[in-house]
C-alpha cells in the first residue's frame, strides 16, 4: 500500500464539523475555502473534492468526532483536528 505523505500545513479538502443542537453538523469544504455542494465539486477549482480530514470548531466537537472515529468504521479513515485559530469562522 502506497502511503500518502503531504506538506506540513498544506491546505486540504476537508468537513468542517460543528455541534448543532446537540447534533454533530460536517460541511465538505475545499482545500481552497469553497464550501461544496451534494457533489463535492468545486466550481472554483472545477475539481471533483475528496475529503479526508475532519477539523473540529472545538473541544466538544473534537472530543464527540473521536467518539465517532473509534466505534464507526466510517469515521475511522478521516484524520482528525482542532481548527487553528485562523481556521475559525
Amino acid at each position: 500500500m502506497t502511503e500518502i505523505v503531504e506538506e506540513q500545513g498544506r491546505k486540504r479538502d476537508h468537513y468542517r464539523a460543528t455541534l448543532e443542537n446537540d447534533s454533530l453538523v460536517l460541511q465538505p469544504y475545499c482545500a481552497c475555502g469553497n464550501l461544496l455542494g451534494e457533489d463535492y465539486f468545486c466550481d472554483k477549482c472545477n475539481k471533483r473534492c475528496h475529503c479526508n480530514e475532519i477539523i473540529c470548531d472545538n473541544q466538544a466537537t473534537l472530543e464527540l468526532v473521536r467518539k465517532y472515529k473509534r466505534s464507526s468504521p466510517k469515521f475511522s479513515m478521516f484524520n482528525v483536528r482542532l481548527a487553528t485559530e485562523s481556521e475559525q469562522p
